[in-house]
């Protein structure tokens, strides 16, 4: 990530909470959470230093639309990385809220959600499964009318470099 951006990044989202407050701007236009009309799935590490759980739970304040609120063991970086194979080692815990529930507290999250073992990646892969369309391929790159065939098809060899 560039230093500006990382730098805007930190200090808008996490520092200021600018988004949550109604104030973060994209492209010359506010970002309002209750603008969102699409399914969300959020993911929370129980010990988050960084973004705290129940901090994060509050999306489900913030928002008018489902929320799949996702909350998995360990902290900032191992709960999000959560590589698969280590199901004795990870496990989290999901729930769906629709915009019609009653809101559950993260006290009643913890007791209420279904707890599941494992990384949670499956559970996401999942959930974009059920809420995505129908895939197809990349266009193909290059301009031909301009005269710039592509060099090959998407993602490009450069991939496979080392």
């Amino acid at each position: 990530m560039p230093y500006q951006m990382h730098s805007d990044y930190l200090r808008k989202l996490f520092l200021n909470n600018d988004l949550a407050e109604g104030r973060f701007v994209a492209g010359d236009e506010p970002v309002s959470l209750t603008d969102i009309r699409v399914p969300i799935l959020a993911v929370g590490t129980e010990r988050d230093h960084v973004a705290p759980w129940r901090s994060t739970y509050k999306i489900n304040l913030q928002t008018e639309t489902e929320v799949t609120y996702l909350l998995a063991t360990g902290g900032h970086n191992v709960g999000i990385v959560s590589e698969l194979g280590y199901a004795g080692r990870r496990s989290f815990r999901v729930r769906k809220h629709g915009p019609e529930d009653h809101y559950l507290d993260p006290d009643r999250f913890l007791i209420e959600a279904s707890q599941k073992e494992g990384s949670w990646r499956p559970e996401w892969a999942g959930w974009l499964e059920k809420h995505s369309g129908t895939l197809s391929a990349p266009p193909r790159m290059g301009a031909p009318e301009a005269g710039l065939p592509a060099l090959g098809e998407a993602p490009g060899t450069y991939v496979l470099q080392q």
